[in-house]
């Protein structure tokens, strides 16, 4: 059954964002899904009033994962099929579902998103081989808003920067994403300590908390499950420190600790920033420049920041070091780290 949306509205508009980015099933999902509406009052109504701004909450990447968990789980034959590539009634098996399953899909899409992409892991590698060809220092990771913590585990993946190897060589998870531009400078990546903060950190150990993460990776790329279940497998060997706090307050107290002579202490994230107030967000900057503000040679500071611009139209890698504080647009990047354009 095809039914007619009034309106093209937050889910049409991502479905344009997907099919850019290389998904025309997730693009077929959500122009189906903004169809299906007025048969998932519950949904609908959500999605209608909801609170913030639905573009930096992903309310359109929600709604997909809540159907791709559905699909995953089984019990709607359809829906299954459908992201089995074994029929293609986009509108007769997501509208069955969404009248069927509407409390659910409405109950899910309240919880924060939760992609972890350990894709991103690359070009946070390249910008700490760029911050250790600067200070020739080990670092000592901090990262906020780390979900799983997987990325806090990047110094145990293998890398292909463009064609410069980095990382661990034979590791299970490999990350070689498309490259154009010059490329980051041979160094290596050496972590003495990882530590990592979230308001829901999730555990690599409970299946409940590995579904949900599954779910946010998009049907029609398989490539990107599997390295999310290596790095999950990965993530049981040397389970990542992730503790349960907010950013602003945890920042602070880790970087007020200080840290011994001889490490680079990086505060890190990756497509964070949207889901955080504009006060947290200011919050968060000013946090890590006062502490740059106390860094010296043998106790340097980096920034390394993965997000959108203000504009919404690009993804930039951005490095800031201390002593200094100077700021260097690294790449322009895929949003789970597909493409880098290296740009230094």
């Amino acid at each position: 059954m095809v039914a007619c949306a009034p309106d093209r509205g937050e889910l049409w508009r991502h479905a344009n964002v997907a099919r850019a980015l290389g998904s025309p099933f997730v693009a077929a999902v959500l122009e189906a899904g903004e169809r299906q509406l007025v048969r998932a009052p519950r949904t609908a109504a959500l999605i209608r009033d909801w609170p913030g701004d639905p573009r930096r909450d992903a309310v359109a990447m929600r709604f997909n994962a809540a159907l791709h968990a559905l699909a995953r789980h089984g019990r709607l034959p359809a829906l299954s099929a459908l992201y089995a590539n074994q029929h293609d009634d986009f509108d007769g098996a997501i509208g069955a579902a969404m009248v069927e399953q509407d409390d659910v899909i409405a109950v899910s899409m309240r919880d924060m998103p939760q992609t972890n992409e350990v894709g991103r892991s690359a070009a946070i590698a390249a910008a700490l081989m760029v911050a250790r060809r600067q200070f020739g220092l080990p670092f000592a990771l901090l990262e906020i808003g780390s979900s799983c913590g997987l990325n806090l585990n990047l110094g145990y993946h293998e890398y292909d920067l463009g064609g410069v190897p980095a990382g661990v060589t034979g590791s299970s998870v490999k990350i070689a994403p498309a490259w154009s531009g010059g490329n980051p400078p041979p160094a290596s990546i050496e972590i003495v300590t990882a530590r990592g903060t979230d308001l829901n950190p999730l555990n690599a150990s409970d299946p409940c908390m590995r579904d949900r993460l599954l779910s946010y990776v998009w049907a029609d790329q398989p490539h990107r499950a599997r390295r999310l279940e290596a790095a999950l497998a990965l993530a049981l060997r040397h389970p990542p420190r992730v503790d349960h706090a907010d950013a602003v307050t945890w920042l602070s107290a880790r970087l007020e600790d200080g840290q011994p002579a001889g490490q680079c202490s990086v505060v890190f994230h990756s497509m964070v920033l949207q889901y955080l107030t504009e006060r947290d967000r200011h919050a968060v900057a000013s946090t890590i420049r006062h502490a740059g503000a106390r860094a010296s040679a043998d106790r340097p500071l980096a920034w390394i920041s993965f997000e959108w611009t203000a504009l919404r139209d690009q993804v930039e890698l951005r490095l800031t070091c201390w002593p200094g504080g100077q700021t260097r647009v690294l790449a322009t990047c895929h949003p789970y780290g597909e493409w880098i354009d290296w740009r230094l």
